[in-house]
């Protein structure tokens, strides 16, 4: 009997879904790595995620690239800022969770399709649909009600937000040309150094180094960064070569949402009324943003359509 091939549309959405998800339950694997501190699991995630790049491009045969890179200052030099981006959004988002901040990292990542369309205006000068305008508004009036019910800004989701909408900034800009496992292995090698230095300093304190100080299974989560690192992001780009945009729009929400179940119901934390307000708020813009991105994209095709039926 003959089986069907999986359409490569449904593969795509699959491979979204599967990054996407990986990511929502981040939490519970940054929380198994406690009492290890955000610092030392960075400088982990950075030297494993190269360690295993390495080894894959290596049984693939795949270094020709490295011969390209040479006088392309533009190319690294985005790639460095992209490198550093993610680092900073990476140590944030292992704080926010190892210290019991997960709906932080969560209301971050809700946040983040709002910035993103922000510093397309700032930084591109895009200009905007009128619905894009009104969930940008109203992801603002989330951020000041965050702050005046809470009392404090909401400075980690922010950072976390910005950080992750810079990192896709600057890959757009000058490092979309490197294939997702190539940029990978560019950006980790180049924190890599910075992540020796951690190593070292964590080293020479009275603490010292966790990774052997809480039984082989302890060690064996930490290596396992790497490739906690890397397969979510291999999924994602096997999903953006399959599906249009506005569908991985659409399921990057998968993200924060997953994240948000974990703090509540597996990490006990307790969100107070306020926080669940500015939630709702924040979820109003995303509506906003996501009718917007769907109808523009309907229009688009029904636009295409009829000047390909004048045209026949």
């Amino acid at each position: 009997m003959r089986t069907r091939a999986v359409p490569q549309s449904t593969r795509g959405v699959i491979a979204g879904f599967a990054a996407y998800g990986s990511w929502g339950l981040f939490p519970l694997f940054f929380d198994a790595l406690r009492p290890t501190g955000p610092w030392e699991i960075l400088a982990h995630r950075i030297v494993w995620t190269l360690l295993l790049c390495v080894a894959v491009l290596t049984i693939m045969r795949d270094w020709t690239w490295i011969a390209r890179l040479r006088g392309q200052r533009r190319l690294l030099a985005g790639v460095t800022i992209a490198a550093f981006l993610i680092a900073t959004n990476w140590v944030v988002y292992v704080a926010a969770v190892t210290s019991g901040h997960t709906s932080d990292a969560a209301l971050g990542y809700f946040l983040n399709p709002l910035v993103t369309v922000a510093l397309g205006v700032v930084v591109l000068r895009e200009r905007l649909r009128p619905l894009q305008w009104a969930a940008v508004a109203v992801g603002v009036a989330a951020g000041l009600y965050l702050a005046i019910a809470g009392g404090t800004v909401p400075l980690t989701a922010l950072v976390l937000a910005l950080s992750f909408a810079g990192y896709g900034l600057a890959k757009n800009k000058v490092g979309a040309r490197l294939p997702a496992l190539h940029s990978l292995t560019l950006e980790t090698a180049i924190l890599t150094p910075p992540a020796l230095v951690v190593f070292v300093i964590l080293a020479s304190t009275s603490t010292g180094l966790d990774f052997d100080d809480h039984g082989a299974g302890h060690a064996v989560l930490l290596a396992l960064s790497g490739v906690a690192t890397a397969v979510p992001l291999l999924l994602f780009a096997a999903a953006a070569r399959r599906i249009a945009l506005v569908t991985v729009g659409l399921i990057q929400f998968v993200t924060p949402i997953v994240q948000l179940l974990c703090a509540v119901f597996v990490l006990d934390e307790h969100l107070p009324a306020e926080r669940w307000i500015g939630f709702g708020i924040v979820w109003v813009a995303l509506i906003l943003l996501t009718t917007d991105s769907v109808w523009n994209v309907r229009q688009s095709r029904l636009r295409s359509r009829a000047a390909a039926e004048r045209a026949d």
